[in-house]
This record gives C-alpha cells, structure tokens and sequence, in this order.
C-alpha cells in the first residue's frame, strides 16, 4: 500500500510534514534542527525553509556558523504550548 504517510503513522520520514505526537516533542534534545522544528508545527522542508527565510518562522531560529541554524527546543514547547509534567 503505498500513498501519503498521516501523523499516525509510526514510520513518518523527517521533512514530510507528518507532524510530531505530544511525547516525540517532549523526548526531544535542548536544542534541535530547523526541519524538526518545522516537522513538529506539521511544516514540509520547502516550508519550513520558505518561512525562516521570510523572517516568519514560528519560534526564534539561532545561527551557529555558516548554515547551521537551531531552534531551543523550549522555544519550542512555549509556541506549542506543551511543557514537560
């Protein structure tokens, strides 16, 4: 059966826009790569990319030398909504 993956589904590629479950986000380490980040709004790479470039990214994205940006994975949990129990 081949098709279009849904958030449910276990085996979601990174980048697919499939989207994070409530416990992947809280497993999730301090800081994190722009497309997890993005994977966890529910956003695509081109998206994702489309919206940082746009100044219009969810949560603050840190530069750390050339071409690696990171977002706090508690930025994160703050735009999301979700804090740690």
């Amino acid at each position: 059966m081949g098709g279009r993956r849904d958030s449910a589904t276990r085996g979601a590629a990174p980048g697919d826009g499939a989207g994070m479950t409530r416990e992947e986000v809280l497993e999730l380490p301090v800081a994190i790569d722009v497309l997890t980040a993005g994977r966890a709004f529910g956003l695509g790479r081109n998206t994702t990319y489309e919206l940082i470039n746009a100044g219009e990214f969810p949560v603050k994205v840190h530069q750390y030398g050339k071409g690696n940006r990171r977002v706090l994975t508690s930025e994160l949990w703050a735009a999301l909504g979700v804090e740690p129990k």
